[in-house]
């Protein structure tokens, strides 16, 4: 059996946009990588609502997904593939950074999974690199977010020319999703079940 974690925030962990709650499981799109790779695969969900890549939320508290990375990598071990979906949290005006940083802050991760020996016999895991979507119509989230629209249709650049330097998977979920325009910032139910087969699709083809 194959391990994958799924790293990310709340459109890892599930926010519903609409109803303001989490997804079932099922609806998930860790949940739907799952039931497409089937029972030869296991598909850990590793989502926080507030995760950032490296930056600790001043209001929020422990949000930094480094701070977490090696503690989860260490419980889950050994780990085939790391999927790893951070940076909309890091568009927040709080932060103020650019999209080429907080591309850096993800590189940042990725030696950290590197590094670990957490993968199969303490090798390295496999990574793949999802950029999210750009952000959509802000409604309630648009003081929080403000000024970052046009650097969240940056990133995918920026993650993408570091994943090549870094030598892991990439996939532009932009390509097949879209975030909802209900707050301009989560995924709807329909953009989970298609993100989570199009990454099943990549994982398919990878060499686990």
């Amino acid at each position: 059996m194959k391990t994958i974690l799924c790293y990310g925030d709340s459109n890892t962990w599930g926010w519903d946009p609409a109803r303001m709650e989490r997804f079932l499981a099922d609806t998930r799109w860790p949940g739907v990588l799952q039931h497409t790779l089937g029972q030869d695969y296991q598909v850990i969900e590793e989502g926080l609502p507030g995760r950032t890549t490296v930056w600790t939320d001043p209001i929020e508290g422990h949000m930094s997904g480094k701070d977490y990375l090696t503690p989860c990598l260490n419980s889950h071990r050994p780990i085939d593939l790391v999927i790893l979906m951070l940076g909309t949290n890091d568009l927040k005006y709080r932060f103020s950074v650019s999209a080429f940083d907080i591309a850096e802050s993800i590189g940042a991760l990725v030696k950290i999974i590197q590094q670990s020996e957490s993968g199969p016999n303490e090798g390295i895991p496999e990574i793949l690199l999802l950029a999210p979507p750009p952000l959509g119509i802000l409604t309630d989230f648009a003081d929080m977010f403000a000024g970052g629209t046009e650097k969240s249709r940056q990133l995918s650049q920026h993650i993408q020319r570091g994943a090549d330097l870094w030598g892991c998977a990439f996939m532009d979920t932009a390509q097949v999703i879209v975030s909802s325009d209900i707050d301009g910032v989560h995924f709807e139910a329909s953009q989970h079940l298609k993100l989570g087969k199009a990454v099943a699709e990549i994982v398919r083809k990878m060499s686990l």
